[in-house]
């Protein structure tokens, strides 16, 4: 087994245990996602209890195979509704879950997969006041981590000294138990800095970082080590790429053959060497799967005990975008 790919450990610095896989939430709380695949994935009617029952049988799927931490947001339809729901139905000891969940986009869709706008973004403390209170009333106590979802460094939401001060009051209010931040973009590194330097009356204001970390686009490598360094719990989210870095997608790219050949040679899927890569990096304490079906969930839970070559190393070398690249591709995903 690559070394600390299983078990648990704790987030950061926080109280907070993680599992090194956790369970995203994105792909199933809406009919419209940018994920590739997911007209194969998902059902062909994408009910609200379509999708509610396919959340259950991954929280399923996922507390047996002890996957303990599970990610939200408010963004993401009815996502905290689905998972409130199980939780209320299959009522987990409280020390199995550690849930996490992000304020800051509000869902727009209506429920359709051909809106014109599926987001609306504003990272305001108006708008942390009072998605937070809807946070509270679907998750209540098993609310743990808050994170601004997508924060940049133009955003200004990162030296709002009123915002800031909002997140640590609320903390130690005890209406959640840690503060995080997710990242997105080529410029994520600078606002990594401006999260690390967050104070208020001295207190780190930030304790985890979610960002997009894949063999696709690997750069903040660096930095998030040094925040894991400095204690911030670090969570790798987007590990397949939206779907490109699947055994279906990137046959579709000529670049990846290398990749997928090496994969079926060791009998293993490219969503499994993807993985296995990400877990590799002692700094990430939990990867997040975005499985949209049981199978590709226990697909994910194999990779935990892959252990890289210096072949598949090589390989995935090979395959890396230069961020500029990689995120002009992700910017032209449609919602499916």
């Amino acid at each position: 087994m690559t070394p600390g790919a299983g078990g648990e450990r704790s987030l950061g610095r926080t109280s907070l245990r993680v599992s090194r896989l956790g369970l995203g939430l994105a792909a199933v709380g809406r009919p419209g996602y940018i994920n590739l695949g997911r007209l194969h994935d998902l059902p062909t009617e994408r009910t609200p209890a379509a999708l509610a029952a396919r959340t259950a049988a991954l929280l399923e799927a996922a507390i047996a195979a002890g996957i303990r931490y599970v990610d939200a947001a408010r963004s993401y339809g009815r996502a905290e509704e689905f998972l409130a729901a199980w939780l209320r139905e299959r009522a987990p000891p409280r020390e199995s879950l550690t849930i996490g969940s992000k304020w800051g986009y509000r869902y727009t869709a209506g429920w359709t997969v051909d809106a014109a706008v599926h987001e609306q973004k504003e990272l305001s403390p108006a708008r942390f006041g009072q998605q937070l209170a809807e946070s509270r009333v679907l998750l209540g106590s098993w609310l743990n981590l808050y994170q601004i979802h997508s924060a940049t460094a133009e955003s200004g939401c990162l030296t709002d000294e009123k915002l800031l001060r909002l997140l640590v009051e609320h903390r130690r209010a005890g209406d959640y138990r840690a503060v995080g931040l997710t990242l997105t973009g080529p410029d994520g590194a600078r606002a990594l800095d401006l999260a690390l330097a967050a104070r208020v009356d001295g207190e780190r204001v930030f304790e985890v970082v979610q960002a997009t970390f894949n063999c696709l686009e690997p750069s903040l490598a660096k930095p998030l080590a040094a925040a894991h360094d400095a204690g911030l719990g670090v969570i790798a989210k987007e590990v397949f790429a939206n779907g490109r870095l699947t055994d279906a997608e990137a046959a579709r790219e000529p670049r990846l053959a290398a990749l997928g050949a090496i994969a079926r040679a060791r009998g293993l899927g490219i969503d499994q060497l993807a993985l296995a890569w990400v877990l590799q990096h002692p700094f990430v304490d939990c990867a997040l799967s975005g499985a949209a079906t049981t199978e590709q969930l226990a697909s994910h839970v194999n990779a935990r005990s892959v252990v890289l070559d210096d072949q598949s190393r090589a390989a995935i070398r090979e395959v890396v975008e230069a961020p500029a690249d990689y995120w002009a591709r992700r910017a032209a995903l449609h919602w499916n």
